[in-house]
């Protein structure tokens, strides 16, 4: 452990009583409940990773989840095979067909976007889903597929308790600032880049 220089074991002791102290205040300072609008955006690695830990979490709680795919058009291999196991409990729709550079077709990808959409709204409206992932819905914004305005007036209909997620790199001011969390994911260093390392089985899928 990592004793700060100067202090003696009393004086640590002390210090960290009154560090326990303040957060025990501030913990019963905040008494609110509410359902949280979630965006994980940025440049690095791990956006869809860390909402899926969020799902896990809610499964785990025996809640219900509902996951839409806007870009991507299917489940990771890996991915697939842990969140089968959840039966009804999770529902999951993969509505792109891949990045636009694979698609090649703008209006098609724009119909697919808009379906997706109408299909994550259902799952946003129903109480019964506790956490809904729109996932890289950020880069259907970003690409002028959907409207931020629509997005944002969709997430106003969402009942109060339930949450949601939207991932994707270059979320647009208007959806940051609607959010109640926002995490910027920054990449520093990606081995592909600088190694030319592919992707790996139990890291990018």
């Amino acid at each position: 452990m990592t004793k700060d220089p100067g202090l003696t074991p009393e004086q640590y002791k002390q210090k960290m009583q009154k560090r326990k102290e303040v957060q025990e205040q501030r913990l019963k300072e905040k008494s609110l409940e509410k359902g949280l609008i979630i965006v994980h955006t940025g440049n690095g690695k791990g956006k869809t990773t860390a909402a899926l830990g969020m799902v896990a979490r809610s499964l785990g709680h025996g809640y219900r989840v509902a996951i839409v795919q806007f870009i991507k058009g299917a489940w990771e291999p890996a991915e697939k095979a842990f969140f089968s196991r959840w039966g009804e409990q999770l529902v999951f729709e993969a509505m792109g067909e891949g990045f636009t550079w694979e698609t090649q077709d703008r209006d098609r990808d724009i119909l697919k976007a808009e379906g997706a959409w109408q299909t994550a709204l259902d799952y946003i409206r129903n109480p019964d889903y506790h956490l809904v992932l729109l996932d890289e819905v950020n880069i259907a914004l970003k690409l002028g597929y959907l409207d931020v305005n629509t997005i944002i007036a969709g997430l106003q209909e969402k009942p109060e308790a339930n949450h949601v997620i939207l991932t994707g790199r270059g979320a647009p001011a208007e959806l940051i600032d609607c959010a109640d969390l926002v995490t910027e994911m920054t990449l520093v260093k990606h081995p592909f880049r600088s190694q030319g390392v592919k992707a790996q089985a139990g890291i990018e899928y």
